[in-house]
């Protein structure tokens, strides 16, 4: 099995150490890099604005190229993070070698690596989003002995000229095919690229949205990732955002991940799907149903979720998707494959069926049963996410709900099995929490919660601090009012943070 799986690997290295990434040392990178004529090496890490940094080395001798994978290298911290002051500033980025990956973009054969920051002291960097991420993990881990796994659904828009050929229907592009999907080759060339770079894709597809103005054409995608552990599950996001907006420029279109690309249409979110593990097998399921485990865990997500949108809603846009009688959530309950709710427990093949034998009546062997499918999916969050933060604080509510003496008591209150925006059924919306409707309500939120998330310093103070700074900078407790109706406006804001994160 275990070489099966380093056959299949579409990373280059992979395939030629014979070994998992997660196997990989410094000998083993240098050894690749000889031998594969590689050139330079890139060293990236994310910033405060949650896009990929790089620093380019050249590589001119096998001790600078040992130094640079012993030691790391020397990084202004102050123009990456805004809470750190210039004049204590110098950061380490040292590289995680189960990171590396061959740069599918560079003119010259190049190496890439993920970086962590560490102070001065050779300590991690306590306020780094990764590091608080680590922290979030290593503490789940120790109190309930579970592994917790994470993937999320990446939707983005592309923004082309118009093209009179196979004119698009109106919010009518879910899984369209060519030639009515007209941009698929460049999902699909993206997929290849991030699956190499050491991302596990699930699937792409095209989605809803889809639209013709009298000047450009858009089509929405989506491309859904498999659930792995915590820091991977970003760093697959964040590569793939990367990606993306490379293929984007070679292409001359535009991708967004923006949470409403404009007025009446549908807008991208990044739902977060979880779930968790013992000993290699999945806990959400019980007797061929969902299980008290992942029952509790929905019960601490939907006891933290208002102030979650702090790390996963961190514009203003956020708020104008997060509308009623639009599939994104506004109210904290959670429901069987219902899209109106804020936590879905997806379709999981937890029913033992014989459905590939029903369609394949010639099929002669015995259909194995798979299990380890089913999670549950926080559907709030959008393109805009802090993603370290963001899972970190996922993961802080789920240990929240298995320790809560009352969360299968609150997973049962809060559960939904309609759709609440129907007139019929108005009464049970109405008895529900609502999620914050503004950066500035969000914030508030967070400051409430703030005790919760600075518990063992996982969340420093100064990391809550600048999140409720940031929010309430925008100064938009009334913004959907304010917009109703006046289109231009919105086309402003649209603009504004049509590339964030």
């Amino acid at each position: 099995m275990r070489e099966l799986e380093i056959v299949l690997n579409p990373n280059k290295l992979v395939k030629y150490l014979r070994k998992p990434a997660s196997e990989f040392n410094r000998h083993d990178i240098i050894r690749y890099i000889e031998e594969n004529n590689i050139e330079m090496v890139n060293f990236r890490y994310a910033g405060e604005d949650g896009k990929l940094k790089t620093l380019n080395f050249v590589i001119t001798s096998k001790d600078y190229l040992e130094s640079i994978l012993a030691t790391g290298e020397r990084v202004d911290g102050s123009s990456l993070f805004s809470y750190i002051e210039a004049d204590s500033s110098d950061l380490y980025v040292i590289p995680k070698f189960r990171t590396a990956y061959v740069n599918p973009f560079a003119e010259v054969p190049t190496l890439d690596l993920l970086c962590s920051f560490y102070t001065k002291e050779g300590k991690p960097l306590e306020s780094a989003p990764e590091y608080i991420l680590r922290k979030a993990y290593n503490e789940f881990k120790m109190a309930t002995g579970l592994t917790f796994k994470a993937m999320g659904e990446l939707e983005f828009y592309i923004v082309s000229e118009v093209d009179s050929h196979y004119p698009a229907i109106d919010q009518k592009g879910y899984h369209n095919s060519p030639p009515f999907s007209k941009w698929e080759h460049l999902r699909t060339e993206a997929m290849n690229l991030i699956a190499h770079a050491g991302g596990k894709i699930k699937y792409g597809h095209s989605e809803v949205g889809n639209f013709t103005t009298e000047t450009h054409y858009y089509e929405q995608h989506e491309i859904e990732f498999q659930p792995v552990e915590p820091e991977e599950a970003v760093e697959q996001l964040l590569i793939a955002k990367w990606i993306l907006r490379m293929l984007g420029q070679q292409y001359g279109v535009n991708v967004s991940f923006t949470p409403k690309i404009t007025v009446g249409k549908a807008g991208s979110g990044l739902h977060i799907h979880m779930m968790v593990e013992k000993d290699g097998v999945n806990c959400m399921v019980a007797d061929d149903a969902i299980s008290d485990t992942a029952r509790k865990i929905m019960a601490g997500l939907l006891e933290r979720a208002a102030s979650l949108t702090a790390f996963g809603n961190t514009i203003p846009l956020s708020y104008l998707r997060l509308v009623p009688h639009q599939e994104a959530p506004t109210n904290i309950c959670w429901g069987d494959t219902n899209r109106s709710a804020l936590v879905r427990v997806p379709l999981g093949w937890i029913a033992k069926t014989h459905m590939i034998k029903d369609a394949n009546p010639h099929e002669r062997y015995d259909v194995p049963y798979i299990p380890g499918k089913q999670t549950v999916e926080f559907r709030a969050p959008d393109g805009s996410a802090d993603l370290y933060l963001l899972i970190a604080g996922l993961i802080m509510a789920a240990q929240l709900g298995l320790e809560m003496p009352d969360a299968l008591k609150k997973a049962k209150q809060l559960y939904v099995g309609v759709n609440i925006f129907k007139e019929e059924n108005k009464g049970t919306m109405e008895k529900l929490r609502h999620l914050p409707d503004s950066c500035w309500s969000s914030a508030e939120c967070l400051e409430a919660d703030r005790s919760f998330y600075e518990q063992k310093n996982i969340f420093p103070k100064g990391a809550i601090d600048r999140m409720i700074r940031l929010l309430k900078s925008y100064d938009d407790q009334h913004l959907s009012e304010q917009l109703y109706g006046k289109n231009e406006e919105i086309g402003k804001l649209v603009d504004a943070y049509f590339h964030c994160m």
